[in-house]
Parts: C-alpha cells; sequence; structure tokens
C-alpha cells in the first residue's frame, strides 16, 4: 500500500485538485482507493458526494488529525488531502504516515517565498533523506515554457526536491470537478493537453525517478 500525502501550509495552491485526480487516476487503473481530507471545508470529501456510482470507486477515509491511524488494511492507496496552516505536531504525524509528499507550488515569488520554510523542513526530514518517504514538487496553474516555471525549478533544484510536473491553468480541473469527475472520467480528446502533463507524475507515483 502506498499513502501519498498532498500538503503546503498555503491555500489555495491546488491541493484538492492534486489530490482528486490522483485518487482518479488509481481508481480508474482498477485499484482500491482511499481519499481522505483534512480540511475543515471538506471540499474532497464534497466532490466525493458529487460522483457518479457508475464511476471507478473511490472510498472516503476519515482521519483523526490528533491522533492519526494507518490506513484500513487491503487499500492499494491512499491519498491525504491536507488543510492551509497544517504545522507542528499535526504535520508531523501526517508526514509519518507518508509513503510520498507531494507539495503543489504555484511560480510566483509569494508562493514560493510562503512555502519555503515547509520545504526546508520537509528536505531536511530524516526518513526524506534516507530515502524512506520521497518528496516532490507540482507546478501548479503554470506554463512550463516562462520564466515563472524557471524560477521554480531554480528555487527547488536549490532544495534538491524534484519538480514532477507542471500543471497548466485550464478550466478543465474546475469543470470536471464539479460534477465529481476527473480527466480519467471523460474522453481523451477532451482532456489529453492535461493528461500529457500528468505522464511525469504518474511515472514518479509508480517508481520511475524524478529528474532534480
Amino acid at each position: 500500500m502506498t499513502v501519498i500525502v498532498v500538503a503546503n501550509p498555503k491555500g489555495g495552491v491546488g491541493k484538492s485538485t492534486l489530490s482528486t485526480n490522483l485518487a482518479g487516476y488509481f481508481a480508474a487503473q482498477g485499484e482500491w482507493v482511499a481519499l481522505a481530507d483534512l480540511d475543515r471545508q471538506q471540499s474532497s470529501h464534497a466532490w466525493l458526494d458529487l460522483r457518479p456510482a457508475t464511476l471507478p470507486a473511490i472510498e472516503s477515509w476519515q482521519v483523526d488529525l490528533d491522533n492519526p491511524a494507518k490506513p484500513p488494511k487491503g487499500l492499494e492507496h491512499a491519498v491525504i488531502d491536507t488543510p492551509a496552516g497544517l504545522h507542528g505536531n499535526r504535520l508531523q504525524a501526517i508526514i509519518e504516515l507518508a509513503d510520498k509528499v507531494i507539495v503543489p507550488l504555484q511560480p510566483s515569488m509569494f508562493d514560493i517565498l510562503a512555502t519555503q520554510d515547509f520545504l526546508n523542513r520537509l528536505a531536511k526530514e530524516k526518513a526524506v533523506r534516507k530515502g524512506a518517504i520521497q518528496v516532490g514538487v507540482v507546478g501548479m496553474r503554470v506554463d512550463a515554457r516562462t520564466r515563472s516555471a524557471e524560477q521554480l525549478q531554480r528555487f527547488v533544484e536549490g532544495l534538491e526536491l524534484p519538480v514532477l510536473g507542471y500543471l497548466r491553468d485550464t478550466q478543465n480541473y474546475v469543470q470536471l470537478a464539479a460534477h465529481g469527475l476527473t480527466l480519467w472520467d471523460v474522453a481523451k480528446s477532451r482532456v489529453e493537453k492535461d493528461l500529457d502533463q500528468w505522464q511525469s507524475i504518474i511515472g514518479w507515483m509508480d517508481g520511475k525517478p524524478a529528474d532534480k
């Protein structure tokens, strides 16, 4: 079983978008996956309520922030969507559950600065340094050809963490989420550009090394 934590203490960076689409990918592969939502707003779990019963199933996993427990036995994947402002002992407890941590980050200097301490802390975690927990960054709402993307790449390289990929700014995610859908629940031709951008992220999830 693999536990993926999607985390960034800053709000509005795309954690729920990443979490729901990750869970949707695993479900589309026929794997048993559960989605945990630690945010008080419960956006990801509300999204699950919208998901048509005819689509590949994604289970809801309830996690107590003050006493987190391992996922139910038999799960192949668990995705944890974390809230803004998560820090201290609660953050530490969630990170200890993880096999992989994905940090969504927008390529503005304000977002980078707001996330810098968190990424520094992750990079220094003993389990990360020893490779027991893998950490990667995903650039959100960004064109990989822009200076902003280059700026993000340089910043993350300094931490020796890989950029797993860049997801463009598109209404596809918004429109699909409104119906409980992911990229893998609609015709490929409708979201082909977005699926292409996910290939490097999926490769890393499947154990392929990411470029640093």
